[in-house]
């Protein structure tokens, strides 16, 4: 008796994505298309109606988005698992993805393999995230915990302006400038401005001009 094929729901606002996908799996002996979705309230009809093992599903589609898709589909007891396929990779639409209930997470400039690998990894009870996005979450993980108004001096700071030009623009007493870049010196462990600087512009705090 011959295993039975992974069953998939393609869920995607745009045909041509749609098409291509199911074009690539057509060709697969180990899983098939059993259904599509033009948009997140279709893609909750479509995977109530025909059970699929994974939904491949966009997170940005029209009536209703993703994130609300995948939870209504998790709430009505679907044993669909999730997979997003999306242009977006923040690390909020990450975490987001992963908190409603997503086991994988692929952009769709991904290889043919690789979403291919993904869907069969996750079909086998994994959790499959790409390694750039994995590595942005850890590095995120370890960001030390800035409030607003530090971030607003650890900005002024990356411009090069003086505490007294901080305390001008932000309205706040030089006194205070100074403490707040010495707190953050002690959460971005660093020995000085520059050092601080350079740490904030690795971890994605600021930006250079």
């Amino acid at each position: 008796m011959k295993p039975s094929k992974i069953r998939i729901l393609v869920a995607d606002d745009h045909p041509v994505v749609r098409d291509g996908i199911a074009s690539i799996i057509e060709f697969e002996n180990d899983m098939r298309v059993v259904a599509q979705a033009q948009d997140g309230v279709e893609a909750v009809v479509m995977a109530e109606k025909f059970l699929p093992d994974i939904v491949l599903l966009d997170l940005r589609m029209p009536r209703l988005d993703g994130l609300e898709a995948m939870a209504r589909i998790h709430s009505r007891r679907v044993p669909s698992k999730v997979i997003v396929l999306t242009t977006f990779e923040s690390e909020q639409d990450v975490r987001l993805s992963l908190k409603a209930g997503a086991r994988g997470y692929l952009l769709k400039d991904t290889c043919r393999q690789t979403l291919l690998e993904t869907i069969r990894q996750v079909h086998g009870g994994k959790t499959c995230i790409p390694p750039r996005i994995g590595q942005r979450l850890v590095e995120s993980m370890n960001r030390p915990g800035l409030s607003v108004r530090e971030l607003d001096v650890l900005n002024l700071v990356s411009r090069g302006e003086s505490n007294k030009i901080i305390g001008d623009q932000l309205g706040i007493a030089e006194g205070t400038v100074k403490t707040h870049v010495k707190s953050l010196l002690n959460k971005l462990k660093a020995p000085g401005r520059t050092a601080a600087v350079k740490e904030a512009v690795h971890l994605g705090l600021v930006r250079l001009a």
